[in-house]
């Protein structure tokens, strides 16, 4: 990879330490997540007055909550995000090219691991999106799912545990983090925490964090390469009769 590409944060160094606003929207985003895992039940009464239809009123308060915290995520990554926008405009072509690519690998990536970690299982989380986007429209479900949602978690997962903690921590030690978290995010509270269930999320995490860090810590590419993942996710639940998409799973 040329040097455009792999521009060291290094001479940047304000941009990877941690501010006041970083600490805000973390601790908002975990105690959501807490909350979340340990006491949506509470929030079950709330949710039914926005809306008769259960899968309607819980899109509207995950879409408020990751709006609110996609907005104070990208307020403190502002300068990092215009930095490697500019970075990839120098390269346009390598972006087009290694986005689709890197999806097509981390589908590869991911069919290897589930077959290597035993009997593929469905996680909660996934079986919940699927029956969310059954009774809710495309069109909205993309800002949720494609837009706000992956810059929050780059955000979050890269970002703050690789380029801002590994300047405190190792950075192999931060990666590992990232990889486990990101996994563990997306099914703690819901089932167990078995590796059948964790893997598809695990591989997602894993390729993420690689071409964060091959990229230089580029967290605009990283996103493109999560978005890009989940909108062929919408595409293809979108795309695909629930009762045949049962039976391939």
């Amino acid at each position: 990879m040329g040097p455009a590409l792999r521009q060291p944060p290094a001479q940047r160094p304000e941009l990877y330490a941690f501010s006041r606003l970083d600490l805000i929207t973390a601790g908002i985003y975990v105690a959501v997540g807490a909350f979340f895992a340990t006491a949506s039940g509470l929030l079950a009464p709330l949710v039914l007055r926005l809306s008769p239809n259960p899968a309607v009123a819980s899109y509207a308060v995950n879409l408020l909550i990751y709006a609110v915290i996609g907005l104070l995520a990208l307020s403190a990554a502002r300068q990092v995000a215009r930095r490697d926008l500019r970075v990839l405009a120098t390269r346009p072509w390598f972006t087009l090219l290694m986005v689709p690519l890197t999806v097509v690998a981390a589908m590869i990536l991911t069919a290897i691991l589930v077959a290597v970690a035993g009997t593929p299982q469905t996680s909660a989380n996934q079986a919940g999106l699927q029956a969310l986007m059954q009774q809710v429209p495309a069109w909205l479900m993309v800002p949720l799912l494609v837009i706000v949602g992956p810059f929050v978690e780059e955000y979050m997962f890269r970002h703050l545990l690789i380029g801002k903690l590994s300047r405190k921590l190792n950075i192999w030690l931060c990666c590992a983090l990232s990889v486990v978290l990101f996994a563990t995010m997306h099914v703690v509270g819901q089932e167990a925490l078995t590796l059948p269930v964790l893997m598809p999320y695990l591989a997602m995490g894993a390729t993420l964090v690689f071409v964060y860090v091959w990229t230089g810590k580029n967290v605009m590419f990283s996103y493109f390469v999560h978005a890009s993942k989940n909108l062929l996710a919408v595409i293809f639940i979108y795309a695909i009769p629930p009762e045949i998409l049962e039976q391939l799973q």
